[in-house]
């Protein structure tokens, strides 16, 4: 009888001990300052069947941000993304985008000024803690892929009074300002264009951090031997644990970090792992897209729903094939142990693609925290992760813009 009074009691301690760590793991994430580099949901504003304030759920409308879940997961802001797809090189195509890059724009303006005690704006590293502190979500502007500002680089100014403070030239595809990681072409540029150098200036100029995402590595070089503040990856992997032209090997990775360079690791399934073919689902896609077409910013509510309920029914029938989070991880930790915490932090391409099976939105973010705590990472290194990182570079553009203007 007494050994098993004995054993009860040391289960009861263990599991006590247990819960108390884990509980401690959750405050430690609840004080950090947390900021996503990379965040596509401002694709979603755009929407008549999305209200950011709120819950949506990943299985039911694909989407993976909104308030209540930034609440869930402790996820203080971030960058909010400015994207138009790549299109023509020539001026119909530039104006036309322009315009959907600055409605865009406004659509971000508009979710803090519908919500003020909710979001708002932040221009300077500084604006991060202020805006926390009093209980509101942090909203950076970035822009990936350059394109929708033609060949005008004075449009840049523009964005930059509208809050730009990140930017990104390129994306899937070549462009006016250099060479992409993934187009079929290759490099065409060298890296990047001679407009592409005059961006980088300009970019400098006003105190805008460059961003290499999507980049070719002849491009990443360009901005790290060119730009004048440190540069950022705000999402991307590792060659290491995957070969593919998304991600970084570690010379050029080390080289960014030799910079003062940050990279945010990306949660892109196909950019993580090689996954097995999936025709059945690619082709479903392709019938979707030839039914409603890829001029989505235009559908009224009643479209949405139907495009919901359509692609809800393929994904049923055609599961998607993801990543684990293990396997997201691996880029992380691998990435940390190249260059440390000090250049690493989180870019998980939400609403854009991002997400691993058990981490498919933002509610589930506690999960990075708890791991690298596990690996032996400090709240100090979960700080620099987390925003420490990201906020150095914002504060260096504008140093070097103040010093020059």
């Amino acid at each position: 009888m007494f050994k098993f009074v004995i054993v009860k009691l040391v289960v009861f301690l263990c599991i006590s001990c247990a819960s108390h760590t884990e509980q401690h793991k959750v405050n430690i994430h609840n004080r950090l300052l947390t900021l996503d580099a990379h965040l596509d949901t401002p694709a979603l504003l755009v929407r008549p069947d999305f209200d950011i304030m709120q819950e949506h759920s990943h299985d039911h409308d694909f989407s993976q941000v909104d308030w209540p879940r930034m609440e869930k997961g402790g996820l203080d802001g971030g960058f909010w993304v400015i994207y138009t797809p790549q299109g023509p090189l020539n001026a119909d195509a530039y104006k036309s985008n322009r315009d959907t890059a600055l409605l865009r724009a406004m659509a971000i303006q508009t979710m803090v000024s519908v919500n003020p005690d909710t979001f708002e704006l932040a221009t300077v590293a500084e604006d991060a803690h202020r805006i926390t502190n009093i209980g509101k979500k942090v909203v950076y502007i970035s822009m990936e892929n350059a394109y929708p500002l033609g060949e005008d680089l004075s449009l840049l100014t523009t964005f930059y009074k509208l809050g730009l403070r990140m930017l990104g030239p390129v994306h899937f595809k070549n462009n006016q300002f250099g060479d992409s990681s993934t187009d079929p072409q290759g490099s065409i540029w060298g890296g990047l264009s001679p407009l592409g150098k005059q961006l980088v200036a300009e970019a400098n100029r006003l105190g805008i951090v460059l961003d290499g995402s999507h980049g070719h590595d002849l491009l990443l070089e360009d901005l790290i031997n060119l730009s004048k503040t440190p540069v950022i990856l705000s999402h991307t992997g590792t060659k290491t644990i995957y070969d593919h032209p998304r991600n970084i090997d570690d010379t050029l990775l080390k080289k960014l970090a030799d910079s003062g360079g940050v990279i945010h690791v990306n949660a892109y399934s196909a950019y993580l792992t090689k996954l097995p073919n999936n025709p059945e689902r690619q082709k479903a896609y392709q019938d979707l897209f030839e039914k409603f077409g890829r001029n989505w910013s235009t559908f009224d509510t009643e479209t949405w729903q139907a495009l919901k309920q359509a692609r809800y029914q393929l994904d049923k029938k055609h599961p998607a094939i993801k990543a684990s989070f293990e396997d997201y991880m691996q880029h992380f930790l691998h990435i940390l142990n190249v260059v440390g915490p000090k250049h690493v932090g989180v870019g998980a391409d939400w609403d854009g693609g991002g997400g691993v099976v058990e981490m498919m939105d933002i509610s589930t973010l506690p999960l990075i925290t708890e791991r690298l705590l596990n690996e032996g990472y400090s709240e100090q290194d979960l700080a620099d992760i987390w925003s420490n990182n990201v906020l150095r570079l914002l504060k260096q553009a504008k140093d070097y813009a103040d010093s020059v203007n």
